[in-house]
């Protein structure tokens, strides 16, 4: 949140800004489809199938040959983009080609952002290594130092700078260099740093890029649709993808916070399970991640949509950025908190696939949302321009999660536990309770964007541990208990 508000401060929602999410957008797309995305999602069960059933030089030999393979690959991509970029950011951001000087530019951006996606890709390869041998805080604090690379690039370097976009695209280089290095000192600690070697024809191999073809094609739906967004987006007022950008980051918070972690958790655990063959294990611990989501997922949506205007204007409103700024962002937002519940649940429901090795269910489910998505872009962006957009997300992701869930019910992989009446009962209750507060600091009137900023940082943590507070005392107040949410 700190790296997004000094960008704000500094880029506004300019021609320049676009430019620059647009360049971050397009690595972060193939990291999130690639990396931590299908790459992932085929490698954890290999590599824990790997460790329960084989011998440890057998699972040094499949990092290695893993880690030899994949570089060899990432490097040709990369030199590919950074050679075609200006059509690159024709491809994804078309409405640029009126204006040739923000076309340049997001070329120019795009040459040295794109390496971040060789380098994180390489560093989601050594966190899949380290989840797996149950390191999870390694992995988890590795992303901390993307924000502290674009913050020092941002207030420190970019402020004054004439060039301040391709200053902070310098520190998205820097933020994947220094994410891979940091993970290596813990990779040679399990004595698992691994010695590349070119080896397609390693078994292990072979299993993963076959898991990773369909797992690629369901991971893409999301990541396509988000793209298709900015597409769109780029032929809206100047400003748009800004807008949808800054509320994004609001989402993703809880999505990042919570459903990331509970996934990253989860998805090992059920690969173990799958393999050791405990199939009651398995559904117990689908069931426990939905629980946690639901819990968290429903105050998050509320609160999201309540106070999106509090919010944007409290993180971002400075520098750059304008009223009318604050006022569209706050409502994509809105949009977005609709479907937040849907997408959190995405990231539990998908490993529960994926952790037996089944990649071409969620890809069927997701190609169905993709499409859904398309045709809900194409029909609300005339209607409701940016916020048209971001409904339509919140739509597709509804359906992509029900589809998940009753694929996972059908095979008997998923079933409510008797706890489900008790969880459901406590969290509607403190979301009644949360409910009345939001809506009585609602009738209030404050005009956010016209408060000093110290003032809007107090008025808005009052409300936000008001908020928690009424939440889980409403929750308490019914039964609620911290053992609930154990698995």
């Amino acid at each position: 949140m700190a790296r997004d508000a000094s960008l704000a401060f500094v880029l506004g929602a300019s021609g320049g800004a676009d430019a620059f999410y647009v360049a971050f957008k397009i690595p972060n797309f193939f990291r999130r489809l690639f990396a931590e995305g299908a790459f992932s999602q085929a490698f954890v069960p290999v590599l824990s199938d790997y460790k329960v059933n084989k011998e440890y030089e057998d699972v040094r030999a499949l990092v290695s040959a893993v880690s030899g393979s994949l570089g060899l690959v990432l490097l040709f991509i990369t030199v590919v983009f950074m050679l075609g970029a200006p059509w690159i950011i024709q491809l994804f951001a078309p409405g640029f080609s009126s204006d040739n000087a923000q076309m340049a530019l997001g070329a120019d951006l795009l040459t040295i952002t794109f390496p971040y996606l060789m380098f994180i890709s390489l560093t989601a390869l050594a966190g899949g290594i380290l989840n797996s041998h149950g390191e999870y805080a390694v992995p988890a604090i590795t992303p901390i130092f993307l924000n502290l690379s674009i913050l020092v690039a941002t207030l420190v370097f970019a402020v004054e700078a004439h060039n301040k976009e391709t200053v902070i695209a310098w520190g998205v280089f820097a933020a994947g260099l220094i994410q891979l290095l940091f993970q290596v000192p813990f990779l040679a600690r399990l004595k698992l740093l691994p010695m590349p070697t070119v080896n397609f024809s390693h078994p292990g191999v072979r299993r993963i890029l076959t898991l990773m073809l369909p797992a690629l094609f369901g991971v893409s739906v999301s990541q396509i649709n988000l793209l298709l967004d900015t597409v769109l987006a780029s032929f809206l007022e100047t400003g748009s993808i800004t807008w949808l950008y800054l509320s994004d980051r609001l989402y993703e918070l809880p999505l990042g916070v919570f459903a990331i972690a509970i996934s990253t958790v989860v998805l090992p655990s059920l690969s173990r399970s799958f393999s050791g063959g405990d199939d009651g294990k398995f559904v117990k611990t689908l069931d426990w991640g939905m629980q946690i989501i639901f819990f968290i997922a429903l105050p998050s949506s509320l609160a999201l949509f309540l106070l999106a205007e509090p919010l944007i204007a409290t993180i971002f409103f400075r520098g750059l950025l304008t009223v009318n700024d604050v006022s569209m962002a706050a409502q994509s937002l809105q949009a977005y908190s609709l479907g937040l519940l849907f997408m959190m649940s995405i990231k539990v429901l998908a490993p529960g696939y994926y952790a037996r090795q089944d990649t071409k269910t969620p890809v069927r489910i997701g190609i169905f949302a993709m499409v859904a998505n398309m045709v809900l872009n194409l029909l609300l962006v005339g209607l409701f321009g940016h916020v048209g957009l971001a409904l339509a997300t919140s739509i597709a992701s509804a359906l992509n999660a029900f589809l998940l869930w009753r694929g996972l019910s059908k095979q008997g992989y998923y079933q409510f536990s008797v706890i489900w009446w008790k969880v459901l009962r406590v969290a509607l209750f403190g979301l009644f309770c949360l409910m009345i507060g939001l809506v009585w600091v609602s009738n209030q009137n404050i005009e956010w964007t016209a408060l000093a900023d110290l003032e809007r940082v107090l008025y808005l943590l009052v409300i936000v541990v008001g908020g928690v507070m009424a939440y889980i005392g409403g929750a308490f107040a019914l039964g609620f208990r911290l053992k609930m949410l154990r698995l």
